[in-house]
């Protein structure tokens, strides 16, 4: 092939790349009835570079839906390396992995692949970090999964559900649609432009909330893993402390129960050497001995409080213990056992290594 042949086939090659970029329309979801699943996917997708300045629209065209920069809810086809996300189709079973079994929705399904690269981004951290991976797990599992579950009608729980609830961001979703009896303009271009902005309301609806979710675990939940880990690593070393680490002290108050199991489980701690007792101030200037649950939502203790001392308090629980003057200071054990209180923190640590031998 000649050289000035050759020139004229690339450049054809390169207009006809040219043409179908210009071709694509931006960001496409399907057209009426919203869910939450694709308004969050499309408010996920805006927080990207590559996708903030692009155009939505929503349609059910086949041939405008091929156009489309990136695909999300629609188009019955799941190829990532063409930016199709919909997960309706037959034989779809794609979850989250990483331990979640949940079939995803459009919203996983964009979690699972632009989830990290908009943690980067909002956190300017590096995509590969730690911290990124923790987050995009974590954000999952607390926001994202509920969404997947309720949009492919998997239940939360078995049998039948005891009581009906409607205050779910799918619901409150749900609700910005038009209602069923409700008049909407007959022309079609002004009902597919309100459809359209009752949509971006529930995209931002969703956005909003899932952000706020970002800043609360950024905020408050990392801040409460730090200390729970220092906490861990630290309690064979507690003067007082049990030797093999059974009990574990705060000197201040943090929101442990959702991290201990995890941190645990990576840290490898064996079942012999995992908490039963954690020892913490309260808001009165004492302190609590708290059981550690079986699981984060459990009202089973791995270790209840000794049967004698529950129900029982002050003057009397002193008895019961039997400690030294300088630990008397008993306030009470609740009557099942899962936590009890000690003005004093020797006093407390002192409970604890008692239970341990009961």
């Amino acid at each position: 092939m000649s050289s000035s042949a050759s020139a004229e086939l690339h450049q054809t090659k390169k207009q006809k790349m040219s043409d179908a970029s210009a071709e694509r329309i931006g960001i496409v979801t399907h057209n009426g009835t919203h869910h939450a699943d694709e308004a969050l996917a499309v408010a996920l997708l805006r927080s990207l570079p590559q996708f903030s300045s692009l155009p939505l629209t929503r349609t059910r065209d086949a041939s405008l839906i091929d156009k489309g920069t990136i695909v999300v809810d629609v188009g019955a086809t799941y190829e990532p390396e063409r930016q199709r996300f919909d997960h309706h189709q037959r034989g779809f079973e794609h979850t989250f992995e990483n331990g979640f079994n949940t079939k995803l929705s459009s919203a996983g399904l964009v979690w699972k692949h632009y989830g990290k690269a908009i943690l980067s981004q909002k956190l300017s951290e590096d995509v590969d970090s730690d911290l990124v991976d923790l987050l995009w797990k974590k954000l999952y599992e607390d926001f994202v999964e509920a969404i997947d579950g309720i949009d492919n009608g998997i239940a939360q729980y078995p049998g039948q559900a005891l009581y009906k609830s409607s205050t779910d961001l799918s619901s409150r979703v749900g609700r910005l649609n038009p209602r069923w009896n409700e008049a909407l303009p007959s022309d079609a271009a002004q009902k597919q432009k309100e459809e359209d902005q009752r949509f971006e309301k529930a995209s931002a609806l969703a956005g909003g909330e899932f952000w706020d979710t970002l800043e609360g675990l950024r905020l408050a939940w990392l801040p409460a893993r730090e200390i729970v880990l220092r906490a861990v690593e630290g309690r064979k070393s507690v003067e007082g402390a049990d030797s093999r680490g059974r009990i574990l002290v705060f000197d201040e108050y943090a929101s442990w129960k959702d991290h201990l199991h995890k941190l645990e489980a990576h840290l490898n701690i064996t079942e012999a050497e995992r908490p039963l007792y954690v020892i913490y101030p309260d808001s009165s200037s004492s302190w609590r001995i708290q059981a550690v649950p079986v699981t984060p939502t459990s009202f089973e203790s791995r270790k209840a409080l000794p049967e004698k001392w529950r129900g029982v308090r002050d003057e009397q629980l002193d008895g019961l213990l039997g400690f030294e003057q300088d630990l008397k200071g008993a306030v009470f054990v609740h009557a099942s056992g899962f936590i009890g209180g000690h003005k004093t923190r020797q006093g407390a640590l002192a409970m604890a290594r008692a239970a341990l031998d009961l």
